[in-house]
Parts: structure tokens; C-alpha cells; sequence
């Protein structure tokens, strides 16, 4: 929503409207990360992994090394790129700017947490299913 909010704007100036869209995305964003930290910490993808196995085979293992270390970091590089264009919006520039840079830095992160997600048709995602 936040996306497409400032999308279309153009020129049109920065409406609290679009805060409130930026702000909504970066508290569901914190949210997920909380969730998704819990689950690092006390699933058995996450830490418990390291502590049962040297990294070298995590790192050779391409499920373990997704869930362990790359769905971890691209999702935490997602959130911060979410922050940045939060930030964005908060400066004291051009609506025009301000519309383009928050677009920028949310599709960024939507790309990137697109590609930490273990989807079915991946290899890290074979045999999760859809639900």
C-alpha cells in the first residue's frame, strides 16, 4: 500500500496519508522481525543449528545455510532499507523527492524480502507447501 500510495503522487504533495502507510509498513516490518527473531533463537533453523553443526557444513548445505544465515540477512537488510525510506519521508525536502526516494527504498526491500522467502518451487522451499 505504502508503495503505491507514493507511487502514483508524483508531484502531489506528501500527504499525512502517505506517513501513516510508511508508518504502518515499518511497524509490520518490526513486528515480523520480532517473530522471526523468536524463531531464529528457539527453532531448529536458526542458532540450535550452529550449535549442532560446524559452519563449514551449514555453508555446504543449501537449506541449512537459507534458513540459517540468508533468510536471516536478507530480511534484516529489507527491514533497515524499509527504515531508510521512512526516514525519507520525515526530511525536510520536496514532496517530489520524497515520493521518489520512500518508492526506491520500499520496492528495494519488497524485492529483497521476495527473495529470502523459502517458496515451494525453490529448492529451500520443497516440501513446505503453499500453507
Amino acid at each position: 500500500m505504502a508503495i503505491f500510495k507514493s507511487l502514483g503522487a508524483g508531484n502531489k504533495p506528501f500527504t499525512k496519508g502517505h506517513a501513516t502507510a510508511g508508518l504502518l509498513l515499518m511497524i509490520c516490518c518490526d513486528i515480523n522481525l520480532l517473530i522471526g527473531l523468536v524463531q531464529w533463537f528457539t527453532g531448529t533453523f536458526g542458532l540450535k543449528l550452529f550449535q549442532q553443526m560446524p559452519m563449514g557444513d551449514i555453508m555446504k548445505a543449501p537449506v541449512y545455510r537459507f534458513f540459517a544465515v540468508e533468510h536471516l540477512l536478507g530480511m534484516i537488510v529489507a527491514i533497515a532499507l524499509v527504515h531508510v525510506g521512512k526516514s525519507f519521508a520525515k526530511k525536510n525536502i520536496p514532496d517530489a523527492t520524497k515520493h521518489r526516494k520512500t518508492v526506491l527504498f520500499y520496492v528495494i526491500s519488497f524485492i529483497i524480502m521476495l527473495a529470502s522467502i523459502p517458496w515451494p518451487f525453490r529448492e529451500v522451499g520443497q516440501g513446505r507447501g503453499w500453507f
